[in-house]
């Protein structure tokens, strides 16, 4: 007889703008088997993520229930709107025709519950890597640091309605994806690109007066050491497998 596994397992999906990772974890966050990841193809309706997300689930152990985090404006498991995906070729191409429209207020949720006929749970990406590193204390924010700008805020536990900031102009134009994402880190070097991220951490931090920042995504290692030592001791830089263990303890904080 195999071990018992500690369930309910849930299959957790992290969409990215350059990949999609997947595995299944139990109950305490221990992942049952290797992690998958595949490309993130260009363009990408939502019926296409929708396949490869059964795809994935192939290649793991059957799961309980499903978590889902994409970049992007979701409310209830709906997308509302998603920036990487609209795009003939990956971030900042131009858009393809008809996929502002085929992802506008797309029932992932609901889709991916019925495919795979399991329960399922589908949040903005920053979203479930907050839940994979706060508290549930006080007023809490995660911001991630990848191919743009991810955010989200948590208030004793409770997620609060989701802000795209990500869209908020910064300077000469450019919005906070534009001025912290991966193509100005590889453009300006990291030391120019952490001092940018210092900074709007500070000006978040008048905003919205958190008890703890956490800072996560791919890019949040690459803050240099400087940088992190004028960070506020109240300020946590989290593995950026957050949203792995985040896609387990989204279900715990919901009830």
């Amino acid at each position: 007889m195999g071990a018992k596994t500690d369930g309910p397992l849930t299959l957790t999906i992290d969409c990215g703008g350059g990949g999609i990772k997947s595995n299944v974890l139990d109950r305490r966050g221990t992942a049952l088997g290797t992690s998958h990841r595949t490309p993130t193809p260009y363009p990408l309706p939502p019926t296409l993520l929708v396949d490869i997300v059964k795809d994935l689930a192939s290649k793991h152990p059957s799961a309980d229930r499903i978590t889902l985090g994409m970049p992007g404006m979701i409310r209830h498991g709906i997308v509302i709107e998603t920036p990487h995906y609209v795009c003939r070729s990956g971030p900042r191409t131009r858009l393809a025709p008809g996929l502002v429209e085929q992802w506008a207020n797309f029932p992932m949720a609901r889709v991916l519950s019925e495919e795979l006929e399991l329960p399922a749970l589908v949040l903005n990406d920053a979203e479930v890597a907050g839940y994979g590193a706060i508290t549930g204390t006080g007023t809490e924010m995660i911001i991630t640091l990848g191919t743009g700008l991810g955010n989200a805020i948590f208030d004793g536990g409770r997620l609060a309605p989701h802000l795209e900031l990500s869209r908020l102009p910064v300077k000469w134009g450019l919005s906070f994806d534009d001025y912290l994402g991966e193509h100005e880190r590889l453009r300006l070097g990291e030391s120019h690109w952490s001092r940018r991220v210092r900074r709007i951490v500070e000006s978040l931090k008048l905003v919205v007066q958190w008890d703890r920042l956490f800072i996560g995504g791919g890019n949040s290692s690459h803050i240099t050491a400087r940088a992190r030592a004028g960070l506020g001791s109240e300020i946590v830089i989290v593995p950026n497998d957050a949203g792995v263990l985040g896609g387990v303890r989204a279900w715990e904080f919901q009830k």
